[in-house]
């Protein structure tokens, strides 16, 4: 048995070998791997996906609404969709890879459609292409990928040149966003945007300036708000002024710098200044050397209002500051209360070269310049007077003249502020002469002289048609005597002068003293049948001549 079991063959183990791959897998691997490849390219090569919220997406349409920058696609609407809440429009775009680095947070989007403002009319274009969005880069670098789309496109892109400014003013007016800016009539920017000021008093209107007129804003630069008709009634008349029609439907701000500004380098972007309602405050050079005077008139003080010119001789000396009422300590009579500011530096200005040196001494040396007032109110009569400046308006100012029988004065220096001595004005003389005249006319008897009128009238028009008929008759019956009597001696002279013919060969050479006094006879008749036919004539045009007598005529 161990022999039998020593010849049966014996088992080796042998290693596990490997098996090789089919070829029939290399297509679905290669496949796989440029599947993976282009998956990745595509992934690489696509923008980013971002979300616009708006209000209203009027004419935004998935797969064929673009966002443009600079009119140029940048992106695609891919899907439009409310809000969870329904209350907006979220509309998803796609950005290609290339505007990418344009997605920053303060990135700006909005809806591009046709819009007419009283500013201009944008987007006409969309007309025939469509609404699109439109896109303004931002300054940040932070990347992001939500966004809220403004309403209003904004009016000054990013690249634009120019500078921005800050306007403060109380009152907005009729300004409002792309209102334009001129500077001497010519347009040089737009307002951007306004809001209310942090302490709620003042309104903050920003506005753009475009280059190269940015470089005329200064420190020394006044802004005016040239909106509408700038109509003004004052002591000069009525004056209207209006920079631009566009400026009078829009509104409009100007802006200039003064002739007695100094010069300086241009204004850094983002500088405030004062918005004034009007060209003449905002240009109005400023006093270094101001006075301040006071005026009690005993007359009524209707026409006179604050900014009313102080004239000294005709010439700009001050303006009123403050008009109001005050009551005479000694009379307790109720007067009226006008307080000025001089500027003695208008006047020097007017003198000669030779003047002006020692009439700027006497303005800045106090003392002198008291003096120098004194002499002319209590030497000269220097007084102030109420004056009309214009019939139509009725507006007054205040006359600073000579009337030297005024009754002496002098001034208390000690006084603030000085009260300087007054006259009656020649507007009250006049209306008290006016109202006299009135009163007089008032206590006329006009129903008793009416009613003698109408009784002479009447007396009258009888009278007329009396003489009338008188004359009628007197025409039917001289007239008609004066024509037969011309008739007759018509026919007499045709006779005399048939008697002539046959007998004038006969007195020719033998009897012609007598033929020459039949010719005399003959001419006597022939001036008094003129006479009569004058007579006739003057009796035809004036048969009142029989009753009244031939008048008198005028050389």
């Amino acid at each position: 048995m161990a022999e039998s079991t020593d010849n049966f063959p014996q088992a080796t183990v042998e290693p596990k070998r490997r098996g090789r791959i089919s070829v029939i897998w290399i297509v679905p691997v290669f496949a796989a791997v440029v599947a993976i490849g282009i998956a990745i390219q595509r992934v690489l090569s696509e923008g980013p996906t971002i979300t616009i919220v708006f209000t209203v997406a009027e004419g935004i349409e998935a797969g064929k609404t673009f966002v443009k920058y600079k009119d140029v696609n940048i992106g695609q609407v891919t899907e439009v969709r409310l809000s969870p809440d329904y209350s907006k429009v979220e509309v998803t775009a796609k950005i290609d890879k290339s505007a990418a680095g344009l997605m920053v947070e303060d990135a700006k989007f909005w809806v591009v459609e046709p819009r007419v403002t009283l500013s201009g009319i944008s987007g006409l274009g969309t007309l025939l292409s469509g609404n699109y969005i439109g896109f303004e880069v931002g300054k940040s670098d932070k990347q992001q990928r939500q966004f809220t789309g403004i309403e209003v496109p904004p009016i000054i892109t990013r690249d634009q040149p120019g500078r921005q400014f800050v306007l403060k003013t109380e009152n907005l007016g009729s300004l409002g966003i792309g209102s334009p800016i001129y500077y001497r009539r010519l347009q040089a920017g737009q307002v951007i945007a306004y809001d209310l000021a942090s302490d709620g008093r003042e309104i903050e209107v920003k506005v753009f300036v475009n280059a190269p007129y940015d470089r005329y804003v200064n420190p020394s630069t006044r802004f005016w708000n040239a909106s509408g008709f700038d109509v003004s009634v004052g002591a000069g008349g009525l004056e209207v002024r209006t920079e631009s029609l566009v400026a009078l439907l829009a509104g409009g701000i100007a802006f200039d710098t003064p002739s007695f500004a100094a010069k300086a380098e241009p204004a850094a972007a983002d500088t405030s200044f004062v918005l004034y309602g009007d060209k003449t405050t905002a240009l109005k050079q400023p006093e270094s050397a101001a006075a301040r005077y006071v005026f009690y008139f005993n007359e009524s003080l209707r026409g006179l209002s604050v900014g009313a010119p102080i004239t000294l001789l005709g010439l700009p000396a001050g303006e009123v500051t403050d008009v109001g009422l005050d009551v005479d300590p000694t009379t307790l009579r109720v007067r009226g209360r006008v307080e000025v500011a001089s500027f003695p530096e208008r006047l020097v200005a007017r003198l000669n070269a030779k003047q002006a040196a020692m009439g700027k001494a006497v303005v800045q040396n106090v003392e002198q310049r008291h003096a120098f007032f004194q002499r002319q109110v209590e030497q000269r009569g220097l007084r102030a007077q109420l004056r009309s400046g214009s019939l139509v308006t009725g507006q007054l100012f205040v006359a600073l003249d000579y009337f030297p029988d005024a009754p002496k004065a002098k001034i208390d220096w000690s006084r603030d502020p000085v009260e300087l001595p007054v006259v009656p004005s020649e507007v009250a003389d006049l209306e008290q002469k006016v109202n006299g005249i009135l009163a007089k006319l008032d206590k006329l008897p006009y129903e008793a002289i009416g009613t003698d009128v109408t009784k002479v009238l009447a007396s009258l028009d009888q009278t007329l048609k009396t003489a009338d008929k008188t004359v009628n008759r007197i025409d039917a019956e001289v007239t008609s005597g004066l024509k037969t009597t011309i008739d007759e001696l018509r026919r007499t002279i045709v006779s005399v002068d048939g008697v002539l013919k046959s007998t004038d060969a006969t007195l020719v050479g033998k009897d012609a003293p007598a033929q020459q006094e039949l010719r005399d006879a003959l001419q006597e008749i022939t001036r008094a049948a003129r006479s009569l036919r004058i007579l006739t004539d003057f009796l035809e045009l004036h048969p009142e001549a029989l009753l009244r007598g031939k008048t008198e005529e005028n050389p």
